[in-house]
């Protein structure tokens, strides 16, 4: 890796996908400072929300900058890598012929990795002990559960939806 170079990890979670949903971000800087990034949404899916967490990730770093990000979203690796050309060469539509889900965010996600150049996206497998990776599973979980909370108040929360205490 380039000296320099900014880590990040990010990470989508939805409750009942599609539910309450958050994303979350570490950056890790090379003088051994971090940050972090946390949203929410009251209803999406993981995918979106693990798009978002990628779009967040990158808007805030520069552009000039190295930049490593990692995710255990194949999904987003593989779209912001393999499938894009793919999927802009037949006009937004998959080899099925339907229409490419979440294109909204696949062309935010373009739009700001192509303004990094030095920027990389590397797959991470999740729940396999990687201390960041299970940092930003955790934070985005937590942000979509203030969100259930927020909804549902704290019995649907404590003792699933619709009960009362």
């Amino acid at each position: 890796m380039t000296p320099g170079t900014i880590i990040g990890y990010a990470d989508g979670s939805a409750l009942d996908n599609p539910g309450p949903a958050g994303w979350a971000v570490i950056l890790r800087y090379p003088n051994g400072s971090h940050r972090t990034l946390a949203g929410s949404c009251e209803h999406s899916t993981c995918n979106r929300m693990e798009l978002t967490a990628a779009i967040e990730a990158l808007a805030s770093v520069g552009d000039d900058v190295p930049f490593a990000l990692h995710l255990d979203s194949n999904y987003v690796v593989k779209g912001a890598t393999l499938w894009r050309p793919q999927w802009k060469a037949r006009g937004w539509r998959n080899a099925n012929g339907k229409p490419v889900a979440n294109r909204d965010l696949w062309e935010r996600l373009y739009t700001v990795l192509d303004a990094r150049p030095l920027a990389t996206l590397k797959w991470v497998r999740g729940h396999a002990g990687n201390e960041l990776n299970e940092a930003v599973d955790r934070l985005a979980r937590a942000e979509a559960e203030k969100v259930r909370l927020a909804q549902g108040g704290i019995s649907a929360a404590l003792f699933g939806r619709g009960a009362a205490l």
